[in-house]
């Protein structure tokens, strides 16, 4: 089944050029299925690329999909249109009577503070929150990751001596587990991020499960209360090209960056990229949708608690 989004969404015509069967709301209304209702926080400040990319992902399964976008009353995007929040996104005071089948988390450019010194925290934990009576499965990714694995569990963070940035290897700590069905053995992930949480603390905690770690980029994937929270430190979800535009972006503004580790064609920007992670990354999600939401959601959505 395609993914049912809303009216005139920029990712709608983007994907369909990819040939990603997508669908907007006035269609969906006549299939006579309930659609997963997915609710995405989008914290990353180019919002249209982040909504692009999730779409993409989210698009390779045949289950019907319905995307609300959420967004905080505490923090105005400086970098996306005012005219386009207004047209797809919606406060989260008026989703908080709503369940939701799954909700995603993204990552936000503030990993370098404090959790406390974050101007949205209260709004952002009050929705954490909120999520573990109202979604089924939450995902959070990069920031929101440590953010959530903060609040919940007290697991704290620790600045890195410089960006791991790149595509790392990563092997699983759990090779059963649903989440990692048709996964191999090694597989890529793409890291962009300062700061990080130390596998230790994650195994002194007995609500947590250690699902993935990397040899050079550390814990990638934990798991909480039996799938209803993942955590995810890296970007599976980055398209080709984000690494590169990052690293072109602090090169011209004259930041300490180096090279995306295994991620240029012989290490050489001229000679394009070698994407080696989007296989593993449509698994990750389809995994997601298909083993932690649609079988484990109740048909009336009301239900969940």
């Amino acid at each position: 089944m395609p993914l049912n989004l809303p009216n005139k969404l920029p990712a709608i015509e983007l994907l369909k050029k990819e040939n990603i069967f997508v669908i907007d709301l006035s269609r969906a209304t006549q299939q006579d299925i309930r659609p997963l209702r997915i609710a995405i926080l989008n914290l990353m400040p180019l919002k249209i690329t982040t909504e692009t990319d999730l779409v993409r992902l989210l698009s390779n399964t045949p289950l019907q999909i319905e995307l609300t976008f959420m967004k905080l009353k505490s923090h105005t995007s400086k970098n996306t249109p005012i005219e386009h929040m207004m047209a797809f996104y919606t406060d989260f005071e008026e989703m908080r009577t709503q369940k939701y089948d799954g909700m995603i988390v993204t990552g936000a450019p503030v990993e370098q503070l404090d959790f406390e010194e974050v101007t949205y925290w209260d709004e952002l934990t009050t929705i954490f929150d909120w999520a573990r009576t109202h979604v089924t499965s939450t995902f959070y990714i990069c920031w929101a990751a440590q953010a959530g694995l903060y609040h919940f569990y007290g697991i704290p963070k620790y600045p890195l001596e410089k960006k791991m940035f790149g595509i790392f290897e990563h092997h699983k700590t759990q090779p059963l587990h649903p989440i990692f069905r048709g996964f191999d053995d090694a597989f890529f992930v793409p890291h962009s991020r300062h700061t990080e949480i130390h596998k230790d603390d994650i195994l002194n905690c007995p609500d947590l499960k250690l699902l993935s770690e990397s040899e050079e980029a550390g814990v990638y994937m934990v798991e909480a209360r039996n799938g209803r929270e993942f955590f995810i430190t890296g970007h599976s979800e980055y398209s080709p090209m984000t690494l590169d535009t990052e690293y072109k972006r602090d090169l011209g503004k004259g930041l300490p960056i180096e090279m995306p580790h295994n991620y240029y064609r012989h290490d050489n920007p001229d000679e394009g990229v070698v994407v080696r992670w989007r296989a593993h990354a449509n698994l990750l999600f389809t995994n997601w949708l298909n083993y932690f939401v649609y079988q484990e959601t109740p048909y009336n959505i009301e239900d969940i608690k």
